[in-house]
C-alpha cells in the first residue's frame, strides 16, 4: 500500500491527543473514524475539535470554509469493529499503558483488513512490544506526536526491527500530505528523541530547584527569554556551529562534570505527585491555576505556535 491508497483513517482514543489527530486528518480531507469507550468522552472530542478550528480560524490559519467541512469527515462511534473495519490507518492513543496497548493491537490485528498500517502515539513504550502482539509485525510501528498534534508539526517514527521499509514509507508520506514533518527514528530506545531530550533538561531543571538555585518560575523565565526562543528557529546542533565546537567544548568540560546525572526521578517531583499538585488538572502544580489562567497558557502556546509556522511559511 501507498500513502496515495490511503483513504480512511481511524483514530483509538480521542482524549489528550487522539481528538488533534483525527481532526488534523479531517482537515486533509480522509474520513476519519474516532473510537472512545464511552459517548462522554467523544462528546469532549468533538467540543475540543469545534473550538480548535474555531480558534485556528480566528488565527488566520484557516477558512471558514475549511473549518465547517471538516466536522462532516469525522465519524464519532463507541463501537470498536465498526471505527477500525475499513481502516487503511489506524493510529492508537489510549492511556500509557502496555498492556492494554498489546490488547488494543490484538484487537486491531483481528478486525482490520490485512493491508491496514497499525501506529501507537505512545510517548516511549518499543514499537516491538506492540507488533509481537499481532500476526503483521512488519506492518506495527510508532507515530509519537507532540502536544498539542494539530499544531506542533513534528511527528517522530519508530519502527521496530520487524517493520517493513513500504510501511514506513507509507506513513511518512501520509503525514507529509496532511502537513506533518516526521523525522524516522533509527532504531527503538526508551522515550525516542523528543522524551529523552526533554527528559534531560527537565531532570536538571529538577535538580536546581531542588538545591536551591533557581525556582520554577526563573528557571521557566530563563528558558523562554533565551534558549527557547533560539530552538524555536534552529536546532541545538545548528545553535552550537555558530559559536563554533571548540569553544562549546571548553564550555562543557566545565559544566559536564556537575550536571546532574541521577538514575532516580527527584523527590521534587514525587512530592508534586505525592500531595496531589499535578498541574493544570489539579488547579496546582509549581504554579497556581485557575480556568482562566490555564486558558491563558493554551492560547499564548497557540498563538506563538501558529506564528512561528508562518515564518516557517514565509521561508519555504
Amino acid at each position: 500500500m501507498k500513502a496515495d491508497d490511503v483513504k480512511q483513517i481511524a483514530v483509538v482514543g480521542v482524549g489528550l491527543m487522539g481528538h488533534g489527530i483525527a481532526q488534523e486528518f479531517a482537515l486533509a480531507g480522509y474520513a476519519v473514524h474516532m473510537h472512545a469507550r464511552t459517548e462522554a468522552s467523544l462528546g469532549t472530542a468533538r467540543s475540543h475539535i469545534e473550538r480548535n478550528l474555531d480558534y485556528l480560524v480566528d488565527l488566520g490559519r484557516l477558512s471558514r470554509g475549511q473549518a465547517d467541512a471538516a466536522p462532516s469527515r469525522l465519524h464519532a462511534t463507541t463501537h470498536f469493529e465498526e471505527a477500525v473495519e475499513n481502516a487503511d490507518v489506524v493510529i492508537e492513543s489510549v492511556f500509557e499503558d502496555l498492556d492494554l496497548k498489546r490488547r488494543i493491537f490484538q484487537q486491531l490485528d483481528e478486525l482490520c483488513p490485512p493491508h491496514t498500517l497499525l501506529a501507537s502515539n505512545t510517548s516511549g513504550l518499543m514499537p516491538s512490544s506492540f507488533a509481537s502482539a499481532t500476526r503483521r509485525p512488519d506492518k506495527v510501528l510508532v507515530a509519537h506526536y507532540a502536544n498539542p498534534p494539530h499544531l506542533i508539526p513534528l511527528v517522530e517514527i519508530v519502527p521496530s526491527p520487524e517493520t517493513s521499509p513500504e510501511s514506513l514509507s507509507t506513513l511518512c508520506g501520509v503525514l507529509e500530505m496532511v502537513g506533518k514533518r516526521p523525522i524516522v527514528v533509527r532504531r527503538e530506545v526508551p522515550g525516542f528523541v523528543l522524551n529523552r531530550l526533554q527528559c534531560a533538561l527537565l531532570r536538571e531543571a529538577l535538580w536546581l530547584v531542588e538545591n536551591g538555585v533557581a525556582s520554577p518560575r526563573d528557571i521557566d523565565y530563563a528558558i523562554s527569554n533565551s534558549i527557547g526562543r533560539r530552538w524555536a528557529v534552529a536546532g541545538i546542533f545548528e545553535v552550537f556551529e555558530l559559536p563554533g565546537w571548540d569553544l562549546v567544548k571548553a564550555v562543557a568540560e566545565n559544566v559536564f562534570p556537575d550536571l546532574s546525572t541521577s538514575t532516580e526521578v527527584s523527590p521534587v517531583l514525587t512530592d508534586k505527585v505525592e500531595s496531589g499538585d499535578l498541574g493544570v488538572r489539579t488547579g496546582k502544580g509549581f504554579y497556581e491555576w485557575t480556568p482562566e489562567s490555564a486558558d491563558g497558557l493554551r492560547q499564548r502556546i497557540a498563538r506563538a505556535l501558529v506564528e512561528i509556522e508562518r515564518w516557517t511559511d514565509e521561508r519555504s
